[in-house]
């Protein structure tokens, strides 16, 4: 039995909270609660158990909320700590919370890899290096966008190898999250220097890749474009839809209309919080022409980084072959069924 403490409750704890909460092999702890507001209660309503800073517990006890310690209490009962922080918090959870106390941490996409505030020393995907994490001290989850990437990129590599010249990507970001109330600004806005490709160049060293980042305004999904460059023709349609056919976590669509057509109908299907965990290749817009390729995908910014996450708490403690793992979070997160679901939606 691993015990696991989760260090913050916004888009990605919630998740992961209730994700962790149907394993039998793995004891919750707890989650970490930093501001007074209404999930603090959706937490307790989930039987998690609070903890909260050591200065603001009488904050919380005012308010009438059962608190169970302080966060550094939870970190001290702990086999493992899954960072959720927002970003750039990870660091300084390390420092006043990890290292004192000697305790493993996995922290999410946006944490420094390198330099001064550098979290860990590596960057987890489960598709590339999942064995790579067995029995690690500190590991990043890589994003999103970055997870996407490797469940795309590694497959084609192992096919085609030294046929590609190189992979420029696009990302199109959206500006916030549906539970986000933060305002979506009607902007087209880029990011001049893209942390993804250096993200992705820690787990595939040796990819000719250039990344382009761009947010929109949008809550529902990302779109991204990957253009693959081969040294002579480029494999048919056929040929690079087959290849992802059975890949784990990648759904191959036809006929969605948008981003917005894929979670709304997540959904209405019952997913928990609308996530479908998955890159969704779009082949009615996939083209080959000569020597290139070009592939859109949505990608569920969300819910992407869950499974990813738990795959990774299998390789850091519980040291499972990559096979075993898949299994065992395809159970808990159905990412097979949801897959043949929504194939047949949007065949």
């Amino acid at each position: 039995m691993v015990k696991l403490f989760i260090n913050g409750y916004g888009n990605i704890g919630k998740r992961l909270a209730s994700a962790v909460f149907m394993d039998n092999e793995i004891e919750l702890v707890g989650i970490a609660k930093y501001t007074l507001d209404e999930k603090i209660q959706e937490a307790l309503d989930n039987d998690y158990k609070v903890y909260v800073p050591e200065n603001k517990i009488g904050q919380f006890k005012d308010k009438g909320f059962p608190i169970a310690g302080t966060i550094d209490e939870a970190c001290n009962k702990s086999d493992l700590i899954i960072d959720a922080a927002k970003e750039g918090g990870g660091f300084e959870n390390k420092v006043k919370f990890y290292e004192p106390l000697q305790k493993p941490a996995i922290f999410q996409g946006g944490e420094d890899r390198n330099g001064r505030y550098s979290v860990a020393e590596m960057i987890h995907n489960s598709r590339v290096n999942y064995e790579k994490a067995s029995g690690k001290k500190y590991v990043i989850q890589g994003s999103c966008n970055v997870s996407g990437m490797g469940r795309l990129m590694q497959p084609l590599i192992e096919r085609f190898g030294n046929q590609i010249k190189r992979f420029d990507v696009t990302l199109i970001r959206r500006w916030a999250d549906l539970e986000d109330s933060k305002e979506v600004k009607d902007s087209i806005e880029w990011d001049k220097n893209p942390h993804h490709q250096e993200d992705v160049k820690d787990f595939i060293p040796d990819a000719n890749l250039f990344v382009d980042a761009l947010k929109v305004p949008s809550r529902m999904m990302h779109v991204h474009q990957m253009i693959i460059r081969f040294d002579n023709k480029a494999p048919s349609k056929d040929t690079l839809l087959e290849l992802f056919r059975d890949e784990f976590g990648v759904a191959l669509f036809s006929s969605a209309k948008g981003t917005a057509d894929v979670r709304k109908r997540a959904i209405e299907l019952g997913y928990p919080h609308g996530d479908t965990h998955m890159v969704h290749i779009h082949q009615e817009v996939l083209r080959v022409q000569d020597d290139v390729a070009k592939i859109t995908y949505s990608d569920d910014q969300t819910g992407m980084v869950i499974p990813e996450n738990y795959l990774l708490v299998q390789s850091m403690c519980f040291k499972r072959a990559r096979s075993d793992a898949i299994k065992r979070a395809d159970r808990i997160f159905q990412m097979t069924r949801r897959k043949k679901e929504l194939e047949e939606v949007f065949k």
